[in-house]
């Protein structure tokens, strides 16, 4: 992996929302085939416009300018969100929007993945991030089996 210096972290706007969605629907669609769609590609945009980029902390890397590459989302303790474009992987971006969400935050982060997104569960591994819970996935709307991770900052 190396770090692309072309690409800039920024807050995202409400006019981010187009971009985040086509990013967030992507990223599922490639790293998880057959995964349960539950909602529209119109409902996906509506709640990233509606809910996620007004109620949470969101960040997005850009190459161009307007060029969604990736986000993540921080809501209090919780990494709420972190998809990069399947095309952006292994250059060093979702390392620096996961960077950008520990120094926000208060020392200390959780979040749920999928169980078979076996790549997010090796990045997160690799960051500091510890599996502390398995669920059958009765807990999210896709039914899917996943685990929760913890993070904390040292000392």
């Amino acid at each position: 992996m190396t770090e692309d210096t072309t690409v800039r972290l920024r807050a995202a706007t409400a006019g981010d929302a187009e971009g985040v969605t086509r990013v967030f629907l992507a990223s599922r669609a490639a790293a998880l085939p057959g995964l349960l769609r539950v909602h529209s590609d119109e409902d996906t945009l509506a709640w990233i416009t509606q809910v996620l980029l007004p109620g949470t902390t969101t960040w997005v890397a850009e190459g161009e300018p307007g060029e969604v590459l990736g986000f993540a989302s921080l809501d209090g303790d919780v990494l709420d969100q972190l998809y990069l474009r399947p095309d952006s992987l292994r250059r060093g971006i979702g390392t620096l929007l996961l960077e950008r969400v520990k120094e926000a935050s208060r020392g200390k982060l959780s979040l749920y993945t999928f169980q078979r997104n076996s790549a997010a569960r090796a990045f997160y591994e690799r960051h500091g991030f510890v599996a502390v819970a398995y669920d059958d996935g009765s807990r999210n709307e896709e039914k899917e089996p996943d685990v929760l991770y913890r993070w904390a900052a040292a000392g």
